[in-house]
């Protein structure tokens, strides 16, 4: 896959809303770039989308790739004068959603004339009414309010209603050095990554059976992950997610290079022979990575999927990105294609004997 084509794709997943729980826009999505790239595809009781990708005619075994889809929103909890109170969906911070643009998706009495949502803004009080000591904190979720700019007559017929979903928005804008600012990297960074991996596996002939997995709440708790990991019952599986880029203010120690490759997880969460393996493939294409330290919980979708049916061994593949959780997250579009080749590559080397040796590995 072409690495412009790899820039349009993340272009195109991060335009979308996907809030935990309503992940059905980008399932869509993702569902159509997947084309003639898998051999079949089916959505789950949960909405994983789950695809398929057939190896040797009698496949040594099954990987799974999970990356997942949702990313972090709101949702209506009270209208009230016009304005909505809003809940965090997963790891919003209050400190970016001040100001911030969003889209809210009504499903009351004639939300069918709205079907690309309500554009809105995340506003408090100005800070000239602020006594000194609020001045100092910030600004609680429970006092921001989503203005739609609307009167209080537009709710009466029920419009909105609580539980209603609230995405944010984020501009998408193409900095210096081939990077990329926009919402929702977190996640669908990783997917364009699982998608152009797909595309790369093409042109390469692979043993195993693929199944690519585009999982669903895992800003709320790993779910989607749990749940197609038993589904598919895979030998081994990759999670992908994304990490801390280098920041202005950050300990060097909690942040990973942008543009110099992927990191792949290493610690208790991360069976040692998949570390070995994708390290070893990425030596051999002379891709450059960073190993992440994970000395408990990744907080990934790997964290669940370890520990599902028997134990599947998994590995961690992540993009570093800046400013995560938030409508400006960046990252650098040639450590997409770098992923995208290495896992590709680590799929193609998988044959009869892997199983057996990550045993070994064990030992």
């Amino acid at each position: 896959m072409h690495k412009a084509r790899l820039t349009e794709i993340l272009k195109q997943l991060t335009a979308v809303d996907a809030p935990s729980g309503a992940e059905r826009r980008a399932e869509e999505l993702i569902r159509s770039f997947t084309g003639d790239m898998v051999a079949e595809s089916r959505t789950d009781a949960l909405g994983n989308l789950i695809a398929r990708v057939p190896g040797a005619e009698s496949p040594p075994g099954r990987v799974m790739i999970a990356a997942h889809m949702d990313e972090i929103g709101l949702i209506v909890t009270k209208v009230e004068q016009g304005f909505l109170h809003v809940a965090k969906v997963g790891g919003v911070d209050p400190r970016a959603a001040l100001g911030q643009e969003v889209t809210v998706y009504p499903t009351g009495p004639g939300a069918g004339a709205y079907p690309d949502g309500l554009p809105g803004y995340v506003g408090s009080r100005p800070p000239h009414i602020l006594s000194d000591e609020e001045r100092k904190k910030v600004t609680p979720m429970g006092s921001l309010r989503v203005d739609l700019g609307r009167p209080p007559e537009f709710f009466a017929g029920g419009i909105v209603r609580i539980g209603d979903r609230v995405a944010i928005r984020g501009p998408h804008t193409e900095l210096l050095g081939g990077r990329l600012a926009t919402k929702a990297l977190d996640n669908r960074a990783s997917v364009a990554v699982m998608l152009g991996a797909l595309g790369y596996l093409a042109d390469q002939r692979h043993a195993w059976d693929v199944y690519a997995v585009a999982t669903v709440q895992e800003e709320i708790g790993l779910r989607g992950a749990m749940i197609a990991a038993f589904g598919v019952a895979p030998d081994i599986a990759i999670a992908l997610d994304v990490t801390f880029g280098e920041t202005p203010g950050v300990s060097g120690g909690e942040t990973f290079p942008m543009g110099k490759g992927p990191t792949i997880g290493i610690g208790p969460n991360l069976h040692p022979g998949m570390v070995k393996r994708l390290s070893e493939a990425a030596d051999e294409l002379e891709i450059p990575y960073a190993l992440e330290p994970l000395p408990g919980n990744s907080g990934t979708d790997a964290w669940a999927i370890q520990v599902t049916q028997e134990g599947i061994p998994t590995g961690l593949l992540s993009v570093p990105i800046r400013y995560m959780h938030s409508a400006v997250e960046t990252v650098v579009l040639d450590d997409l294609d770098r992923a995208a080749r290495l896992l590709a590559a680590f799929i193609a080397r998988l044959d009869e004997k892997t199983l057996e040796g990550l045993t070994d590995d064990l030992r």
